[in-house]
Protein backbone atom coordinates (compact mmCIF):
# COMPACT_ATOMS: atom_id res chain seq x y z
CA UNK A 1 0.00 0.00 0.00
CA UNK A 2 1.34 3.34 -1.19
CA UNK A 3 1.55 6.02 1.30
CA UNK A 4 -1.41 7.97 -0.44
CA UNK A 5 -3.68 5.20 -0.16
CA UNK A 6 -2.65 4.67 3.78
CA UNK A 7 -3.49 8.38 4.39
CA UNK A 8 -6.33 8.60 2.57
CA UNK A 9 -8.04 5.66 3.52
CA UNK A 10 -11.77 6.32 5.42
CA UNK A 11 -11.56 5.53 9.05
CA UNK A 12 -14.84 4.30 10.85
CA UNK A 13 -15.24 7.96 12.65
CA UNK A 14 -16.94 10.30 10.76
CA UNK A 15 -17.46 11.72 7.22
CA UNK A 16 -15.75 14.36 7.89
CA UNK A 17 -12.73 12.57 8.82
CA UNK A 18 -12.92 10.40 5.48
CA UNK A 19 -13.37 13.50 3.09
CA UNK A 20 -10.77 15.43 5.15
CA UNK A 21 -8.49 12.38 5.33
CA UNK A 22 -8.42 12.20 1.51
CA UNK A 23 -8.30 15.90 0.97
CA UNK A 24 -5.14 16.11 3.18
CA UNK A 25 -3.41 13.09 0.93
CA UNK A 26 -4.33 14.42 -1.93
CA UNK A 27 -2.95 18.16 -1.40
CA UNK A 28 -1.87 19.94 -4.13
CA UNK A 29 -2.31 23.84 -5.40
CA UNK A 30 -6.11 23.86 -7.27
CA UNK A 31 -5.17 24.97 -11.06
CA UNK A 32 -7.90 27.40 -11.92
CA UNK A 33 -8.44 30.03 -14.18
CA UNK A 34 -8.07 33.06 -12.65
CA UNK A 35 -12.12 34.03 -13.72
CA UNK A 36 -13.08 30.79 -12.00
CA UNK A 37 -11.10 31.41 -8.74
CA UNK A 38 -12.36 34.74 -8.40
CA UNK A 39 -16.03 34.21 -8.66
CA UNK A 40 -15.60 31.31 -6.29
CA UNK A 41 -14.02 32.70 -3.62
CA UNK A 42 -15.31 34.10 -0.40
CA UNK A 43 -13.04 37.02 -0.46
CA UNK A 44 -10.61 38.67 -2.68
CA UNK A 45 -6.51 38.47 -1.42
CA UNK A 46 -5.52 41.70 0.40
CA UNK A 47 -2.06 41.88 -0.20
CA UNK A 48 0.48 44.58 0.50
CA UNK A 49 3.23 45.59 -2.37
CA UNK A 50 5.64 42.64 -1.42
CA UNK A 51 2.69 40.51 -1.66
CA UNK A 52 2.27 39.30 2.54
CA UNK A 53 -1.84 39.03 3.43
CA UNK A 54 -2.64 42.34 5.22
CA UNK A 55 -3.15 42.82 9.29
CA UNK A 56 -6.18 41.44 9.88
CA UNK A 57 -9.45 44.12 11.21
CA UNK A 58 -11.44 43.91 14.12
CA UNK A 59 -14.93 44.29 14.62
CA UNK A 60 -16.25 45.23 18.47
CA UNK A 61 -12.72 42.88 19.40
CA UNK A 62 -13.33 40.61 17.53
CA UNK A 63 -10.88 39.63 14.65
CA UNK A 64 -11.96 39.62 10.94
CA UNK A 65 -10.64 36.91 9.10
CA UNK A 66 -11.06 35.98 5.60
CA UNK A 67 -9.60 32.81 3.61
CA UNK A 68 -7.02 35.99 1.67
CA UNK A 69 -5.38 35.34 5.62
CA UNK A 70 -6.28 32.20 6.48
CA UNK A 71 -4.72 30.49 3.08
CA UNK A 72 -2.05 33.15 2.43
CA UNK A 73 0.65 30.84 2.63
CA UNK A 74 1.79 27.22 1.21
CA UNK A 75 0.80 24.40 3.80
CA UNK A 76 1.30 21.09 2.90
CA UNK A 77 0.77 18.07 5.37
CA UNK A 78 3.25 16.30 6.40
CA UNK A 79 3.72 12.68 5.29
CA UNK A 80 2.56 9.67 8.10
CA UNK A 81 1.04 6.51 8.74
CA UNK A 82 -1.73 6.24 11.42
CA UNK A 83 -0.89 2.27 11.50
CA UNK A 84 2.75 2.64 12.41
CA UNK A 85 1.89 1.99 16.12
CA UNK A 86 0.22 3.68 18.72
CA UNK A 87 3.50 5.35 20.59
CA UNK A 88 4.20 7.00 17.28
CA UNK A 89 3.59 10.88 17.60
CA UNK A 90 2.43 12.23 13.86
CA UNK A 91 4.32 15.25 12.59
CA UNK A 92 2.37 18.43 12.74
CA UNK A 93 3.48 20.56 10.31
CA UNK A 94 3.08 23.80 12.17
CA UNK A 95 6.76 25.52 11.49
CA UNK A 96 5.03 25.97 7.87
CA UNK A 97 1.95 28.18 9.72
CA UNK A 98 3.54 31.59 9.91
CA UNK A 99 3.80 33.18 13.69
CA UNK A 100 1.38 35.83 12.83
CA UNK A 101 -1.31 33.17 11.59
CA UNK A 102 0.16 30.85 14.95
CA UNK A 103 -0.94 34.34 17.14
CA UNK A 104 -4.24 33.98 16.18
CA UNK A 105 -4.84 30.84 18.30
CA UNK A 106 -7.38 31.29 21.41
CA UNK A 107 -8.86 34.38 20.41
CA UNK A 108 -12.19 35.38 19.31
CA UNK A 109 -12.83 35.69 15.54
CA UNK A 110 -15.06 35.89 12.79
CA UNK A 111 -15.13 33.51 9.61
CA UNK A 112 -16.61 33.95 6.45
CA UNK A 113 -16.59 30.77 3.91
CA UNK A 114 -18.93 28.68 2.84
CA UNK A 115 -20.65 25.49 4.25
CA UNK A 116 -19.93 22.15 3.93
CA UNK A 117 -22.34 20.21 6.57
CA UNK A 118 -20.32 16.74 8.07
CA UNK A 119 -22.48 16.14 11.34
CA UNK A 120 -26.24 16.63 11.25
CA UNK A 121 -28.29 16.41 14.60
CA UNK A 122 -32.05 16.70 13.74
CA UNK A 123 -31.20 18.48 10.36
CA UNK A 124 -29.32 20.79 12.44
CA UNK A 125 -25.49 21.01 11.53
CA UNK A 126 -23.56 20.85 14.76
CA UNK A 127 -20.10 20.33 12.94
CA UNK A 128 -19.43 21.45 9.34
CA UNK A 129 -16.32 22.73 7.31
CA UNK A 130 -16.73 26.76 6.50
CA UNK A 131 -14.95 26.65 3.24
CA UNK A 132 -13.08 29.28 0.96
CA UNK A 133 -15.24 28.14 -1.72
CA UNK A 134 -17.25 25.98 -3.11
CA UNK A 135 -14.78 24.58 -5.74
CA UNK A 136 -14.75 21.04 -3.64
CA UNK A 137 -18.41 20.71 -3.19
CA UNK A 138 -19.14 21.73 -6.57
CA UNK A 139 -16.25 20.58 -8.82
CA UNK A 140 -14.20 18.21 -6.89
CA UNK A 141 -11.64 19.81 -6.65
CA UNK A 142 -9.00 19.54 -3.88
CA UNK A 143 -8.32 22.70 -1.70
CA UNK A 144 -5.56 22.97 0.43
CA UNK A 145 -5.60 22.63 4.14
CA UNK A 146 -5.76 25.98 4.82
CA UNK A 147 -9.01 26.46 2.95
CA UNK A 148 -10.99 25.47 5.42
CA UNK A 149 -11.87 25.59 9.03
CA UNK A 150 -13.74 22.77 11.10
CA UNK A 151 -16.54 24.21 12.50
CA UNK A 152 -18.55 23.04 15.68
CA UNK A 153 -21.39 24.27 17.35
CA UNK A 154 -23.04 21.76 19.86
CA UNK A 155 -26.48 23.12 19.94
CA UNK A 156 -26.50 23.20 15.91
CA UNK A 157 -26.87 25.94 13.15
CA UNK A 158 -29.68 25.91 10.07
CA UNK A 159 -27.79 23.98 6.72
CA UNK A 160 -27.39 27.36 4.92
CA UNK A 161 -25.82 26.44 1.06
CA UNK A 162 -24.86 27.96 -1.77
CA UNK A 163 -24.25 31.52 0.03
CA UNK A 164 -21.18 33.15 2.11
CA UNK A 165 -21.97 32.87 5.36
CA UNK A 166 -20.16 34.12 8.74
CA UNK A 167 -19.28 32.65 11.94
CA UNK A 168 -18.08 33.81 14.79
CA UNK A 169 -16.24 31.92 17.94
CA UNK A 170 -12.83 30.98 19.51
CA UNK A 171 -10.26 30.07 17.15
CA UNK A 172 -7.91 27.36 17.16
CA UNK A 173 -4.20 27.18 15.17
CA UNK A 174 -2.61 23.84 14.95
CA UNK A 175 -2.60 20.30 13.41
CA UNK A 176 -6.12 18.89 14.38
CA UNK A 177 -6.41 14.76 14.17
CA UNK A 178 -9.23 12.31 14.28
CA UNK A 179 -8.74 8.48 14.17
CA UNK A 180 -4.84 9.14 13.39
CA UNK A 181 -5.41 11.31 10.51
CA UNK A 182 -4.62 14.72 10.19
CA UNK A 183 -7.94 16.87 9.08
CA UNK A 184 -7.15 20.54 9.30
CA UNK A 185 -5.01 23.41 11.07
CA UNK A 186 -8.09 25.47 11.73
CA UNK A 187 -10.81 25.11 14.02
CA UNK A 188 -13.95 27.49 15.21
CA UNK A 189 -15.76 26.75 18.44
CA UNK A 190 -19.06 28.99 17.01
CA UNK A 191 -20.70 30.86 19.75
CA UNK A 192 -23.77 30.69 17.64
CA UNK A 193 -25.63 30.40 14.73
CA UNK A 194 -23.91 32.38 11.44
CA UNK A 195 -24.74 35.24 9.51
CA UNK A 196 -25.36 35.49 5.73
CA UNK A 197 -22.28 37.16 4.74
CA UNK A 198 -24.45 40.89 2.99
Amino acid sequence: MDSISRRSAPSAGSWRAACVGAAAALLAPLTLSTAAADAATVSAPAANAAGHATAPGYDHGVLKLGFDRLSSYKFVPPEFDPTSGPNVVPPTGEEQIPAEVKGWSGKKAMVTGFMLPTKLDNGRATEFLLMANQMACCYGAVPNMNDWVIVRIPSGTPVVQDVPIAFRGTLKVGAMYENGYMTGIYELDADGPGEVAQ
